[in-house]
């Protein structure tokens, strides 16, 4: 079983920080507790507060937010919390109590969005769907994902990307998406409002989504080895490029750099692979954007598609 990890994140309000977990701790939920008598309903939240720094508990989705009393500063606690958190959570803690969870269909709504590929199209939820982004090629490489493997059984679905709170699905030639947008857009709202597992939690075997897991993992470990440029070069991509490429239904990862060709690769995933449009994109955005801001040290972007 894979393990939880928590991570740190501050908060634009200096009392509260974030707790974020690599997995879903509730499903499409959120939940403010205030104090002890009020966390009955969720025994990890009623451990937090035998801290008595703490003050007011918000568990939703993937993280633990705590407000704290003006006792203690952060810095001096946050790791311990963390700690006990994760703690909590791998020795099959209970995060909500399913008899207080609610019942009944989760409203659910997804509108399809067009994406500078053609063949590709961005079908938004107003639920986070996963944590980790996860690319599939073919059903095989869906067998951790039960969303995707039914997708891939309409027979115009190629490919199948999905990140965050949406799906971007590359269709092969033989149909318009006229003909079948709304058929998708409906499939995938009534799956995910049922109640469905988008990403399988746990599995046996070894898969391109885990090892995708994985190598982010061993990306965001690795960081500190990175020379000074591939650092400014990631921290570039992820505060200028991604945002960008995601509102299209893509995503782009680091590879490489190459100082004395002074060349960036990187990743193209989603609606960016093999997109028409990616190689001005590459050229005119990224490539440009790279070589003003690290003169001297890039001039050309190569792509990888994902």
């Amino acid at each position: 079983m894979e393990e939880y990890s928590i991570k740190i994140v501050p908060t634009a309000t200096p009392g509260i920080v974030k707790f974020e977990a690599n997995k879903f701790l509730t499903q499409h939920e959120s939940f403010e507790f205030k104090n002890i008598d009020e966390a009955q309903a969720s025994p990890l939240a009623q451990q937090l507060f035998y801290l008595p720094f703490v003050k007011t508990v918000y568990i939703a989705q993937n993280f633990v937010a705590i407000e704290k009393y003006n006792i203690v500063e952060w810095p001096d606690v946050q790791n311990e919390v963390a700690e006990q958190i994760s703690n909590y959570l791998n020795k099959g803690g209970e995060v909500i109590k399913q008899v207080e969870q609610k019942t009944g269909n989760i409203p659910v709504t997804v509108y399809a969005e067009s994406t500078p590929n053609p063949g590709v199209m961005k079908f938004v939820a107003n639920k986070k769907l996963v944590i980790n982004a996860a690319e599939f090629k073919n059903i095989d490489e869906a067998q951790t994902s039960p969303l995707a493997v039914k997708l891939f059984h309409f027979p115009f679905v190629k490919e199948i990307f999905i990140d965050q709170n949406y799906i971007s699905i590359q269709k092969y030639d033989m149909a318009d998406w006229n003909d079948i947008t709304m058929e998708l857009r409906e499939f995938i709202r009534n799956y995910i409002q049922e109640g469905n597992e988008v990403i399988t939690a746990e599995t046996d075997n070894a898969s391109k989504e885990e090892a995708v897991a994985k190598q982010a993992e061993e990306q965001a470990n690795s960081f500190d080895n990175l020379d000074a440029t591939s650092k400014e070069i990631v921290a570039i991509l992820d505060e200028y490029i991604k945002p960008a490429v995601a509102s299209d239904g893509g995503n782009i990862l680091f590879d490489s750099y190459n100082a004395e060709s002074k060349t960036v690769k990187v990743i193209l995933q989603g609606a960016c692979s093999g997109c028409p449009s990616s190689t001005m994109t590459l050229k005119n955005g990224i490539e440009t954007m790279l070589r003003d801001m690290l003169a001297n040290r890039v001039e050309r972007v190569e792509a990888i598609n994902g």
